[in-house]
């Protein structure tokens, strides 16, 4: 299995300050910004996919994401945390009492790999409790659980059936179709508070 782009700690406070950068630039001029590629650390100008969630004392203000490399790294980083803050629709957008006290957590993820499993069963002897995140996939129904979510839902079963739900699907079921793939990440955060 492949793992996540290797990061230096220099890349990750860099991509720490990317998502700030965006979702306080949104804050005060309404416009979504993205760093300029060139000059970049070759990491963070390549290709890359992330997921970003934010949390104001533990509780969940959105997460964004995407599972596939399709713009460089630094500026996936920026329009997730942008699509977190005020795009995603389970939640009302941010304000800026939000921003100076939530959490930033940024997950790169690696490349996925797809389980050889034919059943729920099989998915929850092979998964890997705290390191594997999860995707199913199939004709009309998507799901994926992070490995951050392992800290919530620790049991491989409890974990499966959670994915299978979000995905919309009956817990145990296996429609045709049906595909699960796992990818680990390389998470971090920026914990706040910070300043406006």
């Amino acid at each position: 299995m492949s793992d996540p782009p290797l990061l230096s700690d220099d890349d990750r406070r860099a991509l720490l300050e990317i998502a700030v950068t965006a979702i306080a630039e949104a804050l005060r001029t309404g416009q979504r910004w993205a760093p300029p590629v060139p000059g970049l650390p070759a990491v963070l100008a390549a290709p890359g996919a992330c997921f970003v969630t934010l949390r104001r004392d533990g509780r969940l203000l959105g997460c964004v994401g995407s599972l596939e490399a399709r713009q460089p790294l630094a500026v996936d980083v920026a329009t997730r945390a942008c699509h977190a803050a005020f795009d995603d629709p389970r939640m009302p957008p941010i304000d800026v009492e939000d921003f100076r006290l939530m959490s930033v957590d940024v997950s790169v993820l690696g490349p996925t790999e797809e389980l050889p499993a034919r059943s729920p069963t099989e998915v929850v002897a092979a998964v890997r409790p705290g390191v594997d995140g999860l995707l199913l996939d199939g004709p009309g129904f998507r799901g994926t659980l992070l490995p951050s979510v392992w800290r919530q839902i620790p049991t491989p079963a409890a974990f499966v059936d959670a994915l299978w739900r979000k995905a919309g699907l009956p817990p145990g079921s296996w429609p045709r179709g049906t595909r699960v793939l796992r990818y680990r990440v390389d998470e971090f955060a920026d914990p706040g508070p910070r300043n406006w």
